[in-house]
């Protein structure tokens, strides 16, 4: 299915040909500095419309993906495909690609509306048609009104919005986000996401999110690609990929850090049955083909601690740790030489020293295999 998109229109809403459903191929794309591989035969698709977010530690890879989607690197080996196309050899400016980073890189001595205009007027556009332009994003970014100000007047989540404004302005083919609220505040950054992710939406725009932050990825993504040493780790919607990690990296990185070694006792319809050191352990949610005497690891999400109402689950164990977190508290618990972190809701819970007995629900943990460890 192609999502039309025509010549400009009196306002110069539309500037770039049509597209179709899965707009970006990246087949087995490596790159290395020296003796550094950066990129390890990395494959990826990317529909139309989505927003995909690169996540992983600093160094794992995404940025030097993204430069090389930019056209501001060159791969070692594979290809890039575009809309049908290879774009290896496109240079950056003919890509029609939209690039914006942490830092605003906006031109101080030239006001908003200036700001804003570069890429249209790099384009030889109309001025009656670029003053459209510019209106109708800084209306997108609730900047109406701000046509005239200096940067220097600005805060800094409204020199971001900006800054997203000029790189919507010339409505790229794609957009390509490299950690663009890293230097804003966690508050700011937090209303920013869910602003952020309803404009790119309602642009429509095929976008390309980095960040090493996975509350901020889970904010904006639709796909999530987890990167670690130059190669994809795993990938799909954040809720998938946050409940069922597919490797001990992949829990860790996410925060998941309740990792229990077991054994498989018994496989039911719906469910696998672990024995682990803090015994008997149901799990509603492995990814793979369980068979009893498999060694695996669940992964036990924080918020999998309830109140032993019942008798599945049935974990005891002193607390060493509790910290109030608002609505939550994070409490540690010690069980048979197991630590484990809970978020629980903030009701009495048991001083630093006291026994706890926790049930945990079954569909809050899940199963790795050992032998992809």
């Amino acid at each position: 299915m192609r999502r039309e998109l025509h010549e400009p229109d009196a306002k110069g809403t539309d500037i770039v040909p049509a597209i179709s459903a899965e707009l970006l191929d990246i087949r087995a794309v490596s790159k290395a500095y020296g003796d550094t591989r950066a990129l390890r035969a990395v494959s990826l698709s990317i529909e139309a419309g989505a927003i995909i977010c690169l996540l992983g530690p600093s160094g794992c890879g995404k940025t030097t993906l993204l430069r090389v989607l930019a056209g501001l690197e060159r791969a070692d080996s594979g290809q890039i495909i575009f809309d049908g196309q290879p774009i290896d050899a496109v240079p950056a400016h003919l890509r029609g690609f939209g690039l914006m980073f942490q830092e605003y890189a906006l031109f101080p001595h030239r006001d908003v509306a200036e700001n804003v205009a570069f890429g249209l007027r790099m384009r030889n556009l109309p001025r009656t048609q670029i003053d459209a332009r510019v209106a109708d994003m800084l209306t997108l970014v609730d900047l109406a009104g701000y046509e005239r100000r200096r940067v220097y007047e600005l805060s800094g989540g409204e020199r971001q919005r900006v800054a997203l404004a000029r790189s919507l302005a010339p409505n790229p083919r794609l957009l390509m986000l490299d950690e663009p609220l890293g230097a804003l505040d966690r508050t700011l950054r937090e209303r920013l996401l869910d602003e952020l992710r309803a404009i790119l939406k309602r642009v429509g725009v095929t976008s390309i999110y980095v960040t090493h932050d996975q509350s901020e990825a889970f904010a904006i993504a639709d796909r999530l690609v987890l990167m670690n040493a130059g190669r994809v780790e795993q990938q799909g919607p954040p809720a998938q990929v946050y409940r069922q990690p597919a490797t001990i990296f992949a829990a860790r990185f996410l925060g998941l850090n309740n990792l229990v070694a077991g054994q498989v006792h018994a496989v039911e319809e719906n469910s696998v049955i672990l024995d682990t050191a803090i015994g008997r352990v149901r799990s509603a949610a492995a990814q793979f083909s369980a068979r009893p005497g498999d060694l695996v690891t669940a992964v036990i999400r924080p918020e999998a601690a309830a109140d032993a109402s019942d008798n599945t689950n049935i974990i005891a164990g002193a607390v060493v740790q509790r910290s109030f977190r608002g609505s939550r508290s994070r409490l540690t618990v010690q069980a048979a030489h197991q630590t484990l972190e809970f978020e629980l809701d903030s009701i009495v819970l048991p001083e630093v020293g006291e026994q706890i007995t926790l049930a945990l629900r079954p569909e809050a943990i899940s199963l790795i295999p050992r032998d992809d460890q």
